[in-house]
């Protein structure tokens, strides 16, 4: 199957090499020193998926339309991926592999005459230089769309994924979305600190932040209606459970997403983004909390906060020690 692969960072690179490894035809699109270093000597892949290497055609806009494409790039430049790409596009299903909440709706927009599905992929991956990276954490991809049962094309999309990662269908796929949101809770502390997620959850007062944001992330998600999908053994009752927990008690969750992670250093993608210069997409994550919040009523302090404290490392480069980063949470009421 011919199937394109729209950004070539650390998601990817990884979907791409395993598809060309199940025997697929690939093509890549990226740019600047990512397409030389894919055109000099393709994508080479470590860690939990087994070493591979591929040469997938490389190109910075699609030529011609895909059996299948993946928009694998950050949210904040998913629009302009799918508009430079839309002419051949455009008629052809694209399935979004995505943080945030707008990336299905986003190409569903641009591309009216697609199938547009979403993809929420578990996998840790260190993007460790042009063309090559490193898999911390294998885990499967979850597929779907809408808010209702998963339809008969999404299961025959993951039929062909699966044959190159674990992947599987699901259900209520909006609300899995805001599952994920909750699991993205993991990535602006290390961003902030410099640390990696397994440091972060380790130390008391970073991971005492970290439970609020994700018990403010499932409270903002309950006000706007929210019924939770089933994801990594979470799901609609045990988030609403964690979200009337005490922060003393709701620390158990950073922990068993800490546990599943292995002691392999998992820099989580803001940092990434950080580490080479990238603008983040913090304002799909903890700013989409605030945003939506917003819309509720309410406010989300905690996610303000962090979302602000993101965008400071981002301006002046440099990372704030743990101390610092709990003096400033130390006017919240965090209990």
């Amino acid at each position: 199957m011919k199937i394109a692969v729209i950004g070539t960072g650390a998601l990817g690179g990884t979907f791409a090499t395993l598809l060309v490894r199940a025997g697929h035809d690939v093509t890549v699109t990226a740019r600047g020193a990512g397409l030389a270093a894919i055109r000099a000597d393709g994508i080479r892949l470590t860690g939990g998926f087994g070493e591979a290497h591929a040469r997938p055609v490389a190109l910075e806009r699609l030529l011609e339309t895909p059996d299948l494409t993946l928009v694998c790039t950050k949210a904040q430049d998913a629009a302009a991926a799918i508009s430079d790409n839309a002419a051949v596009l455009d008629g052809s299903p694209v399935i979004v592999v995505q943080n945030g909440l707008d990336g299905v709706a986003t190409a569903a927009r641009l591309l009216p005459r697609s199938e547009c599905f979403g993809a929420l992929s578990i996998i840790a991956a260190n993007y460790t230089a042009p063309g090559r990276v490193n898999i911390t954490t294998p885990a499967p991809t979850y597929l779907g769309r809408g808010s209702g049962a998963a339809d008969a094309e999404a299961a025959g999309w993951r039929d062909v994924l699966a044959e190159a990662v674990p992947t599987r269908v699901i259900d209520n796929f909006v609300g899995a979305q805001w599952t994920k949101l909750v699991v993205n809770m993991l990535n602006s502390l290390p961003a902030i600190t410099g640390r990696s997620v397994q440091e972060v959850v380790d130390h008391p007062g970073l991971r005492r932040v970290m439970t609020a944001s994700m018990r403010e992330t499932v409270r903002v998600g309950m006000a706007r209606g929210m019924r939770f999908g089933a994801l990594q053994g979470l799901g609609d009752v045990r988030l609403r459970l964690f979200s009337r927990l005490p922060l003393s008690l709701g620390q158990v969750l950073p922990r068993m997403m800490r546990a599943r992670m292995g002691d392999v250093p998992n820099l989580g993608s803001t940092l990434q983004s950080l580490t080479r210069g990238q603008r983040t997409e913090i304002d799909y994550l903890n700013g989409a909390v605030v945003r939506e919040a917003g819309l509720a009523g309410l406010a989300a302090p905690v996610n303000a906060l962090l979302t602000a404290l993101v965008h400071e490392v981002e301006e002046w480069g440099t990372a704030l020690t743990p101390g610092e980063v709990c003096s400033r949470f130390a006017t919240l009421v965090l209990r």
